[in-house]
């Protein structure tokens, strides 16, 4: 059997592996849904569940959580699903050809508020049983296409650069694909007062704007570095342990669970600090305020990586975020203005969570496929998933708590905001500033101590040429 293998070693400077720009620009869209949907669950679904659906804090916070540890659930089987496809779009693309529909159609029912019975505590009961069905479809069809689509990068090239390069076409469009629904949220919530129908308005914009770019990635790409293997003979199980026994990778999933924790945390509470806290009638401005500034500084620190490194990358956006999110724990009531530049000194910040972490698991893959003679994308990106989104659940789960502890009291679809207790509104600066900081602060250890650098990188991909390279003269013996 043939094998694909790179035309020249991998390390070679004066020959570097280059892809076509429309390849880099069909694979980012392949990301742009997955940014549209995640940034409007992350920013407005808590909110919209407890201000708009009238479920209370603490259902709210268990429907988000119910949500994440399926995704969390169905991730490493569909990661190896995908690792074992074949089929004429390939083992990734084929995912999310089909996956694509039941993905945007899941997106839509979120945003949805059905009247179930004139009992209003059956009503809320019912609602809570809805929108639990609904969040264990959606994973379920957003796995189906976005963990396949994430497992693709080492397919499609194995230079440490365009691996970098390619990344930032990924979360450019991702970010770029928040952006565009946060603009939207911001003009739909000026044009349309009725919450309800503004939500329903936007949810349905977004649903389709979030299927189509995925056809454009399954027909613009092709997957290029398959190397054949059978784990049929492993269980899962069995795989997961190969998988955290790779001793960078257990570095990785601690750096990229810090940084979204910290992400998630932040993107959960920040209506409820815009509104109560600041006491501003919209929060869309603010998280479009991070996105943007996140979106051009991605292109920022990919550049800047190739003179200094991921690991130096990592630690200067890691310093302007940490002083963000600790400013906002002491920000006055009456200082907007200090919370939008606070806002900018994030964005920097959140471009390395989405750029470093997923650069460093390609190196990863590479390493195992020199130890084992196997590429298991799939395996390492699922459970990396798996546990990121095991960690983010009881987050989410821990903010809707809080606020129930706390205090806080829901709207529950009224257009008056309530004032807020003094516990509500220390509890919502508290998840807001501190916690995320000592989350950030524990990224910046792991990623200190990360054993893979880029020498150490080119080294694992000239032995993977070689010993490719005699496979071949070998086989045409």
């Amino acid at each position: 059997m043939n094998h694909s293998s790179p035309s020249a070693p991998a390390n070679d400077r004066s020959q570097p592996e280059k892809l076509r720009l429309s390849t880099k620009l069909a694979y980012g869209a392949g990301d742009m849904g997955a940014g549209i949907t995640t940034i409007l669950i992350s920013f407005t679904l808590l909110i919209f569940l407890t201000e708009v659906a009238g479920l209370d804090p603490g259902l709210a916070g268990t429907v988000l959580m119910i949500g994440k540890v399926w995704d969390a659930i169905n991730d490493p089987v569909i990661g190896m699903l995908s690792d074992r496809t074949r089929s004429r779009w390939g083992r990734r693309r084929s995912w999310m050809l089909f996956g694509s529909l039941p993905f945007g159609l899941s997106f839509f029912l979120y945003w949805l508020v059905p009247h179930f019975s004139a009992d209003p505590d059956l009503n809320k009961w019912i609602l809570f049983g809805y929108y639990v069905l609904v969040s264990i479809f959606f994973h379920a069809a957003y796995t189906a296409v976005n963990l396949p689509y994430t497992a693709l990068t080492p397919e499609l090239t194995q230079d440490y650069n365009e691996r970098t390069s390619l990344n930032s076409f990924r979360f450019a469009f991702s970010i770029g694909g928040s952006i565009l629904a946060l603009i939207l949220g911001v003009v739909l919530s000026q044009l349309i007062p009725d919450p309800k129908q503004m939500y329903v308005t936007l949810g349905g914009i977004c649903a389709i704007f979030s299927m189509f770019p995925l056809y454009w990635c399954v027909f613009g790409t092709r997957e290029r570095y398959q190397t054949p293997s059978d784990p049929s003979n492993l269980s899962l199980v069995s795989q997961f342990k190969i998988a955290l026994s790779n001793r960078p990778f257990q570095f990785v999933i601690g750096i990229y669970l810090f940084s979204w924790l910290a992400l998630q945390l932040t993107t959960a509470v920040i209506p409820y600090f815009v509104v109560s806290w600041m006491g501003r009638d919209s929060f869309f401005e603010v998280a479009l305020i991070v996105q943007m500034v996140a979106i051009i500084m991605l292109f920022v620190w990919s550049a800047i990586s190739r003179s200094v490194g991921r690991k130096a990358v990592y630690f200067m956006g890691m310093g302007f975020w940490i002083i963000a999110q600790a400013g906002l724990f002491f920000l006055p009531r009456d200082r907007t203005d200090v919370m939008f530049f606070l806002a900018v000194l994030a964005g920097v910040g959140v471009a390395t969570a989405y750029l470093i972490p997923w650069s460093m698991l390609t190196d990863v893959i590479d390493l195992d496929e020199l130890n084992t003679g196997q590429r298991r994308e799939g395996i390492f990106y699922s459970c990396m998933v798996f546990l990121q989104k095991l960690g983010l659940g009881l987050g989410i789960f821990f903010v809707g708590q809080t606020l129930k502890w706390s205090g806080f009291i829901a709207s529950a679809g009224s257009t008056t905001i309530p004032e807020q207790p003094d516990s509500a509104l220390f509890a919502i600066r508290m998840v807001i500033g501190p916690l995320p900081t000592l989350f950030l602060i524990g990224g910046l250890i792991l990623v200190y101590f990360y054993p893979l650098s880029r020498e150490v990188h080119a080294a694992i991909l000239l032995q993977l040429y070689e010993r490719k390279h005699k496979a071949a003269v070998k086989d045409a013996e």
